[in-house]
């Protein structure tokens, strides 16, 4: 078992809160992370009930044998994804192989997510929040799927970023995760551009591109890349 946390670092809370001292920012770092990874109160109930409400909702969510994943918005999103037949959505605590232990592997977290099934995705996706990547912002842009690979990228600011992003390899460019969050979430309430993946994901709905994650189907993390790639997985051997 493992967790991916974070303390502050004067760069990275300077980058947050350019505007004050480093040991300030820290300060005002630490308390965002505080706030945001629920460690107020009393924090071991307080994870204990949002894994059990992560928990049903994936129990739902697998409930229901969804074909297809659909996303409109005011914003002009206008998107289709599909999903793998025996895809598993996940998200919260997990329970470690052979000891069994339960464990978070990420905090903060608010999402439940799986894996989409590769070669199926059109339609345009328009940002809501901005992207970090490699410590700049990509800020107002949008994604336009064919055939389940992204086919042109537009940024107000930083689209050699994005474009980047999804022309690294062959399977850059096809959706590796779909994630679904409250808008009502401590993240997104909280207002801030954390410039660090861990906390900004956890804001908003969001797609990832790239390899997908074996254990969203069953037996998957025994699998070859070629097995995974045939069950509809975004794997290396695409």
């Amino acid at each position: 078992q493992w967790c991916i946390a974070a303390v502050p670092g004067a760069a990275w809370a300077k980058k947050v809160f350019p505007g004050v001292n480093k040991f300030k920012a820290m300060e005002m770092l630490w308390e965002a992370i505080l706030y945001t990874s629920r460690v107020d109160g009393d924090p071991v109930a307080a994870w204990e009930a949002h894994n059990k409400d992560l928990a049903d909702r994936c129990a739902y969510l697998n409930s229901l044998g969804i074909k297809t994943l659909e996303y409109r918005s005011a914003n002009g999103t206008d998107l289709k994804v599909g999903m793998i037949e025996d895809a598993l959505f996940m998200g919260g605590s997990e329970c470690a192989q052979g000891s069994g232990i339960e464990f978070n592997p990420n905090i903060p977290s608010e999402e439940v997510f799986t894996s989409p099934k590769k070669g199926v995705a059109d339609g345009i996706v328009y940002s809501s929040k901005p992207l970090s990547y490699n410590g700049q912002l990509i800020e107002n842009f949008s994604i336009r799927f064919e055939g389940g690979r992204a086919v042109e990228v537009k940024a107000e600011k930083n689209e050699s970023l994005l474009r980047e992003m999804i022309n690294m390899d062959e399977g850059a460019a096809r959706l590796g995760e779909c994630a679904l969050i409250p808008f009502d979430s401590p993240i997104n309430n909280y207002g801030l551009v954390f410039m660090n993946t861990l906390f900004d994901e956890n804001a908003s709905c969001h797609f990832a591109f790239g390899e997908a994650y074996p254990s969203s189907i069953e037996g998957g993390d025994d699998m070859t890349e070629e097995e995974l790639f045939e069950r509809g997985i975004n794997a290396n051997a695409g």
